[in-house]
């Protein structure tokens, strides 16, 4: 072969074969640890919104990024294996979603930025040094400030006027129960409740036995903490609080559509598509430990009523009307 024809030959294949793998080449890398299983409804409604928070930003899988994702389905023997898988990618961010998954990322890896989502106390947990300045190679995003839980506990002695004990469930394995704990505990005494530890590990017969034991007392009632374990549970948890006539407010509506009662929190939508906003900054250039954690902002209460005839319960005029959703 004549070297013209050669090099013909080579600036034609230049413009086309090549084209897939350099766009492959110029792809940025983004991992996605998600805590729940990749079924969920809600894990598929949540990372629709953080493509979409991304694709807002200029990137999308089909043009310039290229996305790993991993599902720890709540087994949190699972997410160390998942971490290290992750992590051999070398990703140039990873969405850590869950204390657990984040917690691991950290442990694992101190070069790689960490974007956190789901996560209520990151200084305590040992993610940041401020809300301000973190400090380290993670971010993210503020899950819920220890006072709500006065809100939760307000919102049961509206609808159960003769509550007197609160059952607060969790898994210390899976959410920061200690920090819910402590703010509840600086409520009781203006609602006139005594909140009730409920600790529990993560299998069904573990929520079983915390719940039949606590339903077992009279004036009680629940709330049920954002945990990968509860969430995990929410059909099992949702008909225990029934059959116990428990009122229950829970930190996600999800809770309420599978038949809970009462539900305040943060618009989980809107915080994975914030954290797109994270990842954006973090493949523009930013530190992790120069962007400060955000707070939540926007919050959703849903309302059962079916739930609460059921439970012979009324619900005020002024929680109906604050309702974000509302089952008839």
């Amino acid at each position: 072969m004549r070297r013209r024809e050669f090099i013909t030959l080579l600036g034609g294949t230049a413009a086309t074969w090549p084209f897939a793998v350099r766009a492959q080449q110029n792809n940025h890398r983004i991992g996605v640890i998600i805590g729940y299983a990749e079924s969920d409804p809600e894990t598929r409604a949540r990372l629709e919104a953080f493509r979409r928070g991304l694709a807002k930003r200029g990137w999308s899988e089909d043009h310039n990024i290229h996305i790993d994702y991993r599902f720890a389905a709540g087994d949190a023997a699972q997410i160390s294996a998942l971490a290290q898988e992750m992590i051999a990618l070398k990703p140039e961010v990873i969405l850590a979603h869950t204390t657990p998954v984040a917690a691991t990322l950290q442990k694992s890896t101190h070069d790689i930025p960490i974007v956190f989502v789901n996560v209520s106390d990151p200084i305590g947990s040992g993610f940041v040094k401020s809300l301000a300045r973190p400090g380290a190679n993670l971010t993210g995003l503020l899950h819920y400030e220890p006072g709500i839980v006065g809100k939760w506990l307000a919102m049961i002695k509206e609808v159960a006027p003769n509550a007197t004990r609160v059952c607060l469930l969790g898994n210390p394995e899976t959410t920061p129960f200690n920090y819910f704990l402590r703010a509840a505990q600086n409520e009781t005494r203006s609602l006139a409740l005594e909140v009730v530890p409920c600790q529990t590990a993560s299998s069904t017969a573990d929520v079983e036995q915390v719940l039949n034991s606590f339903g077992a007392t009279t004036n009680g009632g629940l709330v049920v903490l954002p945990d990968s374990t509860t969430v995990l549970h929410r059909d099992l948890i949702v008909a225990l609080a029934a059959k116990h006539r428990l009122p229950a407010v829970y930190p996600f509506g999800l809770f309420v559509g599978a038949g809970g009662l009462m539900s305040y929190g943060t618009d989980q939508v809107d915080m994975f598509r914030l954290a797109a906003y994270y990842v954006d900054r973090i493949l523009r250039g930013d530190k992790p430990a120069d962007l400060p954690v955000q707070a939540p902002t926007k919050f959703e209460t849903a309302i059962n009523a079916k739930a609460a005839r059921a439970m012979g319960l009324t619900v005020p005029a002024g929680l109906l009307v604050a309702a974000d959703e509302l089952i008839e």
